[in-house]
């Protein structure tokens, strides 16, 4: 029996060549297209993109931000500044900061009064620093002020919201100056010691020429108390003993001249180091010779 021969499968010229095109084509456009398909795909390596690479190393090292200085200002909320700042410590109650939220913790803070608060979130207290670390170009006094209003009002409090500053005022004096009044807080009381937050903010921070003595130091104290100590002294705010009243200076004559001279000189209470000013040992203690012998 026999077989049927096989039949080639390319029997005309026509078919050799297209099995010829089809034999070369074919492999020529799978590796077209993987090429396009490798080259199109995102690539995630270290230099891949060299436009990027050079514009980051031509860069300058300094940016300038330019923004309009006469435009108004936008300030940020009580939370805005909690979030950014304040939350740090009082969102878990690290570093015995008053837990956000915890009234027993707020309470004995609450009790103390709005402008000790604020005095506390300006100036430090304990682990907490100065204005939580920032500094008046990040946050101005007014939104420190909100910040505190917004943890102690959710603490218990009821502060009033400070009153925004008027273009072109301050915002440190504007925040100090309002004054909102706590649960059992006497207004009145309020608006002295907010003045003297907002005068204290303004004390001029140029070194002065040291005291020499006699008439000139006498001149030199009467000078420095004007510009700086009688923002709370004058009016015996946020603690401190009335210019001229002697039973309000007496307790603190009971300590040594140096003992006096070491609380003005290194702060004691709401009192700030020198009043917060710049001036030198020798005026600083000539301002309050002037003081106490007022007072006697």
């Amino acid at each position: 029996m026999s077989e049927a021969p096989h039949g080639a499968p390319i029997k005309t010229p026509g078919q050799l060549i297209a099995a010829v095109i089809a034999g070369f084509g074919v492999p020529v456009a799978i590796i077209i297209l993987l090429a396009v398909y490798v080259n199109n795909s995102t690539r995630t390596g270290a230099g891949t993109d060299i436009e990027q690479s050079v514009a980051e190393r031509v860069a300058p090292a300094a940016q300038v931000d330019i923004c309009d200085a006469n435009a108004p200002r936008v300030y940020k909320t009580g939370e805005e500044v909690f979030k950014a700042v304040c939350s740090t410590c009082h969102a878990s109650g690290a570093a015995g900061a008053p837990k956000f939220g915890d009234s027993g913790a707020w309470a004995p803070r609450i009790s103390e009064g709005y402008d000790t608060l604020l005095h506390n979130a300006l100036n430090g207290k304990g682990a907490m620093p100065v204005r939580g670390g920032t500094n008046p170009d990040d946050y101005s006094d007014f939104e420190i002020a909100r910040a505190v209003v917004y943890m102690a009002n959710h603490g218990g409090a009821s502060f009033q919201e400070p009153a925004q500053p008027k273009p072109g005022e301050a915002a440190s004096a504007s925040a100090a100056a309002a004054a909102p009044a706590g649960a059992s807080g006497a207004s009145g009381d309020n608006a002295q010691a907010a003045a003297a937050v907002a005068a204290l903010a303004s004390v001029p921070q140029t070194a002065a020429a040291p005291a020499a003595g006699g008439a000139d130091s006498t001149q030199a104290g009467k000078a420095l108390y004007t510009q700086v100590c009688q923002a709370c002294h004058a009016a015996g705010v946020l603690g401190a003993p009335k210019f001229g009243d002697k039973e309000a200076w007496a307790p603190r004559l009971k300590d040594s001249m140096d003992t006096v001279y070491n609380y003005a000189l290194h702060g004691k209470g709401a009192m700030p180091a020198k009043g917060g000013s710049n001036a030198s040992d020798a005026d600083v203690k000539a301002a309050v010779d002037y003081m106490v012998n007022a007072s006697k």
